[in-house]
């Protein structure tokens, strides 16, 4: 027989008004190689199909079913319960909106954080469908992919310090993209207009550098070398600007 788990869950749905946030606890059976979502999914068929949280891929690849998991964010699809002690407790994500339980929409400020900071390639060039595809260096490409690995699960937010008390921060995830399109010599940004983009501190500089960002991302991407090398490249822009008003 496997352990005796017992989960406290978060409970409220802002729709209903008769609802009231708490937790209720469920006791199951541990099995082997058993995941969160895979408790939470028996969870629901078996003791309360009432119960809200999300998935789709199982996999760790779609960010779906990320919630605070004994007080860190992660994954439930990835997360062995045998990594965890007994009494798990399960929480929403904070930052985001949420839509009742452990369900929260991600979607909504991920649109609006990808619209601010002009999250696509920048060129003035017009399609060709029948054009060759532009040549890339394997390894800069590779650089590239390094950071496109995002699935976009919202932990990173959820961790962050400035982003917790400031709703206008767009976190570590969009200075990952901003990152990615530095490299890439298809977008023709200038380090300007780089620069009003995230050289504020609702950008870059708003960053606290506690390291929660890279800790609780869990596609294992660099997160914190960007950071510092985007710090470096918005910090030396400004620096240029100064000395270029100086001698006006």
């Amino acid at each position: 027989m496997g352990r005796e788990l017992t989960f406290h869950i978060f409970r409220y749905d802002p729709e209903d008004p008769d609802s009231i946030p708490h937790t209720d606890i469920f006791i199951m059976e541990e099995k082997e190689n058993m995941t969160l979502f895979i408790a939470l999914t028996q969870i629901r068929e078996e003791q309360d199909p009432s119960l809200q949280f999300d998935f789709c891929c199982r996999a760790g690849i779609c960010g779906s079913c990320a919630m605070v998991i004994n007080g860190r964010p992660g994954l439930a699809c990835k997360t062995l319960t045998r990594e965890l002690p007994k009494e798990i407790t399960l929480m929403p994500l904070p930052v985001f909106k949420l839509i009742a339980d452990l369900s929260v929409d991600t979607g909504a400020w991920f649109r609006a954080m990808n619209e601010k900071v002009g999250s696509w390639i920048h060129t003035s060039k017009k399609f060709d469908p029948s054009a060759r595809e532009e040549r890339m260096d394997n390894a800069l490409a590779e650089e590239i992919y390094e950071l496109e690995r995002c699935v976009e699960c919202g932990c990173c937010v959820a961790a962050c310090g400035t982003a917790n008390m400031r709703e206008d921060f767009v976190g570590a995830v969009a200075m990952n993209r901003i990152a990615r399109f530095m490299m890439d010599p298809r977008d023709e940004r200038t380090e300007d207009e780089y620069f009003e983009v995230i050289g504020t501190d609702e950008g870059i500089f708003g960053c606290m550098g506690l390291l929660a960002c890279e800790d609780v991302c869990p596609k294992n991407i660099p997160l914190q070398d960007q950071l510092g090398i985007l710090r470096r490249k918005m910090g030396w822009n400004t620096v240029k600007h100064l000395f270029r008003f100086g001698s006006s």
